[in-house]
């Protein structure tokens, strides 16, 4: 079903889940550390519009010119895994990844180019997310991830589970990347954010769902190339039957976002977000806890320069 005939759905039978104003800010209402003086590590916004959010929280970072230098050329890495419109929140929301992408060419990147491997058909995931056209009016390239020729073999020195991995070449040229993936429930892994937007970058997916999933999501995070920004979307949440879902029954409309350069707090703080929405005890989203172990990044949010914004 493409955007269009959903929205005549969903016009029909009414069926959103959204979280009201009092609820919402109960939701951002956690033991974050708010920011003082210096440095911000990490930027929690509540209650604004995927764009507007973004650029409140970069601008909290410093502006984009933090970690986009002029002639780079960057990769923005959404989830764009399945055939599901927006509304879904089976991927990341198209107009923060139009957002990013001008935030990027604006701070003088050379170039900008989207892609993600793709669960369900990739000629389909992109268009039906919303995705490839709104990266594409912003001004990125947008390159497909279906073929194994796409993919480098990389060394993972560090991994415990997982020494090596097939990392798609779009991430290997790039001289910086951005990972920007989108909050929801996983079958397998509890909850995907910012570590397990990871197996979009790499060729054998089916490793890691064999050899211990957690660990090996932990693992791939041990890449040397790691993102500069991690921005988690947080707009419309899947609570329930993810990765892909089943019905808009599966979504909050939460209007949050996250962004830090550190993958593990960042997922940390989305993590215990999501737990306001629906339980989901830390200890069971596994590589949160073994990326900490593999100096990844850090659990302990207090030991952070947090900064908490309400639009």
């Amino acid at each position: 079903m493409d955007r269009r005939d959903f929205l005549k759905t969903l016009a029909v039978t009414g069926a959103v889940v959204t979280v009201q104003r009092s609820e919402a800010m109960d939701i951002l209402a956690q033991k974050l550390t708010n920011a003082g003086g210096g440095k911000v590590d990490l930027v929690a916004v509540m209650g604004g519009e995927p764009e507007a959010m973004f650029r409140r929280a970069i601008t909290e970072m410093g502006g984009m010119k933090q970690f986009i230098k002029p002639g780079q050329k960057v990769v923005v890495k959404p989830n764009i895994g399945w055939d599901k419109v927006p509304e879904l929140a089976g991927n990341t929301n198209p107009k923060l990844v139009a957002e990013i992408v001008k935030q990027c060419l604006a701070a003088g990147a050379k170039e900008v180019t989207v892609f993600d491997h793709t669960c369900d058909d990739w000629q389909k995931c992109y268009k039906n997310s919303g995705i490839e056209e709104a990266a594409k009016a912003a001004g990125a390239k947008v390159m497909p991830a279906h073929l194994e020729s796409y993919y480098k073999p990389v060394s993972l020195p560090k991994g415990v589970r997982m020494k090596s991995a097939k990392v798609h070449e779009a991430i290997l040229n790039s001289d910086v990347w951005i990972n920007v993936p989108i909050l929801k429930n996983h079958g397998g892994a509890n909850l995907t954010i910012s570590m397990k937007n990871h197996m979009g970058i790499v060729w054998d997916r089916g490793f890691f769902h064999q050899n211990d999933l957690q660990q090996c999501i932990a693992d791939i995070c041990t890449l040397e190339k790691k993102a500069v920004l991690n921005v988690v979307d947080a707009y419309r949440i899947m609570k329930t039957n993810g990765p892909r879902g089943r019905s808009e029954s599966d979504v909050v409309l939460a209007k949050g976002l996250f962004i830090s350069p550190d993958i593990v707090a960042v997922d940390t703080a989305a993590a215990k977000f999501f737990n306001q929405v629906r339980e989901m005890p830390l200890d069971t989203v596994g590589h949160l806890a073994k990326g900490e172990a593999l100096k990844v990044g850090t659990m302990n949010l207090d030991k952070l320069n947090v900064k908490r914004i309400k639009m």
